[in-house]
């Protein structure tokens, strides 16, 4: 599981993640989810150690990434937001390079790309060097590479941004097969409709903040909406609710998930 405790990071005088806490259980999918600009990159990039919080922790397993970040990555894949692939490198020959960062032999090494491949149905590109992939094909080779070591925890950061349909149908049945292998995966989403698609639990964050947590069930009964997209925008708009309601009809144009800058 991965926990996070209080985290806060700002650059500057803007504050980006404000004590952020929450826990991310095995089996089951969790959503950070929020408008662009709310935290959820920022939030993800200090889970997997790439930036250190002012305070507060993340731990992946009981392991403060903080302070033991090698033995915690170990127990982590994480799909960032960058996810640049090596042109010259097969799809394969990605994938197993990263196996080798991770210290993996050459016959399970081989093994486990052969299952990615049958799992991420990568058959058609897996011998054909990366210059020139689709944006969903690149997605399938960057996942694979992330989770290449088998990791009980997985962190994807937007991982449908800029897919066809029917790529992000295939991504959607990879995750929730991660989840029901055990997997404890955490995904963050600018989208409703992709949280609803999948999490077991949503957290969602606003001006790098957590402004509800819990089930889909236990935040409509928080905020009192059935419509999943209506409790994210009283959640994410607070006080300012009703009046955006009162103007804007139902609150949606006021407080439109897909708006924004930076994650």
């Amino acid at each position: 599981m991965i926990q996070v405790t209080e985290l806060h990071k700002c650059f500057g005088d803007v504050v980006a993640v404000d004590d952020v806490s929450f826990q991310a259980h095995d089996g089951a999918i969790t959503g950070l989810l929020g408008p662009n600009g709310a935290g959820k990159t920022t939030s993800l990039r200090m889970i997997y150690g790439l930036i250190a919080p002012e305070r507060g922790g993340a731990f992946i397993d009981g392991i403060n990434i903080s302070t033991r970040p090698q033995a915690a990555r170990r127990k982590l894949g994480a799909l960032p937001d960058a996810r640049g692939l090596y042109p010259r490198l097969t799809a394969r020959e990605n994938i197993r390079y990263y196996g080798r960062l991770h210290g993996l032999a050459d016959a399970p090494l081989d093994r486990r790309i052969d299952e990615l491949i049958g799992l991420l149905d990568m058959g058609e590109i897996a011998d054909r060097r990366a210059a020139g992939f689709s944006q969903g094909e690149r997605m399938k080779v960057a996942i694979a590479r992330s989770i290449v070591h088998d990791p009980p925890n997985v962190l994807l950061d937007e991982p449908t941004t800029g897919l066809d349909v029917m790529s992000i149908r295939a991504l959607r049945r990879f995750i929730r097969e991660l989840r029901d292998r055990g997997r404890c995966v955490v995904l963050s989403s600018h989208v409703m409709q992709e949280v609803s698609a999948l999490c077991d639990q949503i957290v969602v964050l606003a001006h790098g903040a957590v402004a509800g947590n819990g089930t889909p069930a236990a935040l409509r009964s928080l905020t009192g909406l059935q419509s999943l997209e209506e409790v994210f925008v009283k959640l994410t708009l607070g006080d300012r609710y009703h009046d955006e309601s009162d103007e804007g009809g139902d609150g949606r144009a006021a407080a439109d998930p897909t708006a924004g800058g930076a994650g």
